[in-house]
């Protein structure tokens, strides 16, 4: 049993050291968040293409107000995205909007706030520095730059960086495929009435939804009963996508026989026990050339496991770098205290309170208890170093992905 750190740190080292090029696909720029870029972009030229006004106000030659008050004559208007010809002469000034190309000759904006007109004159009262208000052309980016380098996972920001270069259509990587396989004998399917001893499969829902979440294609398939060649048959099935991740048969009871079934398929495994709680029976292998992922059977330990191990997987099959485990800090709101030897992740909710984060475990009933699970947003993570904490204290806090 070693800690979900070392475990996470195995996963990320094992598929790095086997890589795989990513598939491609040409996508139109509003189809592109979340996904991983393929090429490099690069600008086509200077950003900003002038000098640029951050504020409105006057444009002038700084040079003119090095002894104040001083007076200055408007000679013209600039608005953004107009052309101003003139030429600025000592002693004259140009109102300027927010965006619009600083003149020539001008060096230095000052804003609309801090001076007095009357007229077509301008009285200037306070000290400026050359370059006040204003960027610089190309200060931003020059022509030519690598503005994204493939392999970048586009956001927004992204977006918006390649509408600024024009480049509205470009390859990216296709989303890892991920098979996805509940087992047992008492999971019945979604649509299906259960028995009086039977549950209906909810892990393949919100397993689905987390390759979404993560930037993968779910791939489900039929729940495995607990019989070796139907199992085998599903395994092998999911082996041929990019990765294949189970729920159930991971523990070390006579029906639990995932591991038995992916050794006699020459499976290599690096992990099979965690310590964390929900979660410890996690299983991490390697098996014809894909990750293995054996996640425990009950619902909430399904999903902690997945967040923790299989996201990071996904990002490098993206071919992108693995996003960091996105832990916050904050208070708690009251006592808490965990068993020894494991890192505890409870569910619970995060809100502000008197202006910093706070977070409150939900009284829950265990692995299996999604309905408390879905009343939060987030885990209050209990490390093994630090099993009790006080109203106040600072804990770390993981939070659902796709609610905070």
């Amino acid at each position: 049993m070693i800690p979900y750190e070392d475990a996470r740190r195995i996963v990320m080292d094992t598929v790095t050291a086997r890589p795989a090029q990513p598939r491609t696909a040409r996508v139109a720029i509003h189809e592109a968040l979340g996904r991983v870029l393929a090429e490099d972009v690069f600008s086509d030229r200077d950003y900003p293409p002038f000098d640029r006004s951050t504020r409105d106000g006057y444009a002038v030659r700084s040079a003119d107000l090095t002894n104040l008050p001083r007076v200055l004559e408007v000679m013209d208007e600039i608005k953004a995205g107009s052309v101003f010809t003139g030429n600025v002469l000592p002693g004259v000034c140009v109102q300027i909007m927010t965006g619009a190309a600083v003149p020539p000759g001008c060096d230095a904006v000052v804003m609309l706030e801090h001076v007095e007109r009357s007229g077509t004159q301008v009285k200037f009262t306070r000290p400026l520095e050359p370059g006040q208000n204003v960027v610089p052309r190309g200060s931003e980016s020059k022509a030519g730059e690598r503005m994204l380098p493939a392999w970048t996972r586009l956001g927004y920001a992204e977006i918006a960086v390649l509408g600024q270069v024009g480049c509205t259509e470009f390859d990216v990587a296709c989303p890892p495929r991920v098979a996805i396989l509940s087992t047992g004998d008492e999971v019945v399917e979604m649509n299906q009435t259960p028995g009086p001893f039977q549950i209906r499969n909810s892990n393949t829902g919100s397993l689905a939804a987390q390759v979404e979440l993560a930037g993968g294609e779910p791939v489900p398939l039929p729940n495995a009963p607990d019989e070796p060649q139907r199992l085998r048959e599903l395994i092998e099935r999911g082996l041929q996508e990019d990765a294949l991740v189970l729920s159930g048969g991971v523990s070390a009871g006579k029906y639990d026989l995932v591991e038995t079934v992916l050794r006699e398929l020459g499976a290599e495994f690096f992990f099979d026990a965690v310590a964390i709680r929900p979660g410890k029976p996690a299983v991490f292998g390697w098996c014809r050339g894909k990750p293995v992922f054996g996640l425990p059977g009950n619902p909430v330990s399904t999903m902690v496991t997945f967040e923790l191990f299989v996201v990071p997987a996904l990002d490098l099959l993206s071919g992108a770098a693995p996003r960091p485990l996105p832990l916050l800090r904050a208070r708690i709101a009251h006592d808490l205290s965990e068993k020894p030897g494991f890192t505890h992740f409870v569910p619970g909710n995060l809100y502000w309170a008197g202006g910093e984060p706070v977070v409150a475990q939900l009284p829950w009933q265990g692995s299996g208890d999604i309905a408390t699970l879905r009343k939060g947003n987030c885990f209050v993570v209990t490390p093994a170093s630090r099993l009790t904490a006080a109203a106040g204290d600072w804990v770390d806090v993981l939070p659902r992905r796709g609610l905070l």
